[in-house]
């Protein structure tokens, strides 16, 4: 059976990209990694095991094209309201909240934040299968 253990983004500033994961989702350079030509940034929580990896291309000065095809990352959190309203307070412009439905019932609460490269990540209520 496959573990799903991190996900790699590229990133252009290291600095912004890791303060950003730090100050809005509380996550850690768990490891940092420097090679010749990239460096490779390993953040996680105590939450999950799961990390986020951020790649960092030296020598690259253009952003990234996300492309049509990116969707976005998602995290859950145990009260969705006080988080829109400490990133709100943060700066961080988060989107509306969202109620999503599905055949009569309740199926998610959420609302997206964009990353300094232009990623957008998920922020969804606990509840249901987004535990």
């Amino acid at each position: 059976m496959a573990k799903a253990i991190h996900s790699m983004i590229r990133v252009l500033d290291e600095a912004r990209s890791v303060a950003f994961y730090d100050n809005v989702f509380g996550l850690k350079a768990a490891d940092r990694l420097d090679f010749e030509t990239f460096t490779l940034v390993y953040l996680s929580s105590s939450e999950s095991e799961f990390e986020v990896e951020l790649t960092i291309n030296k020598g690259r000065s253009e952003p990234y094209s996300i492309g049509d095809g990116y969707g976005h990352l998602a995290v859950s959190v145990s009260d969705l309201d006080a988080e829109h309203q400490r990133l709100s307070d943060a700066g961080v412009e988060p989107g509306r909240i969202i109620d999503f439905s599905h055949n009569g019932g309740l199926l998610a609460r959420f609302f997206f934040v964009t990353d300094p490269d232009g990623y957008r990540i998920e922020i969804l209520q606990r509840h249901g299968r987004f535990k």
